[in-house]
């Protein structure tokens, strides 16, 4: 299996926007709930909560 080509961050340029998944309230997984560059130095994101769109939020290690 070959991996996908991702797409290139438009922020750094360097990185790549890697997805990632969640589950809802009642378990229902959601896929591609966010989108975050593969460059740490970079942490641009594109998020979905509660059918909003944000850009760029700081993102860390959950503590939940």
């Amino acid at each position: 299996m070959t991996d996908p080509q991702w797409p290139e961050c438009h922020k750094c340029e360097d990185g790549r926007m890697l997805p990632l998944s969640d589950y809802g309230r009642d378990g229902a997984p959601i896929r591609y709930k966010a989108w975050v560059c593969s460059n740490p130095d970079c942490g641009f994101n594109i998020r979905i909560d509660n059918g909003e769109i944000s850009f760029g939020r700081t993102i860390g290690p959950s503590f939940k």
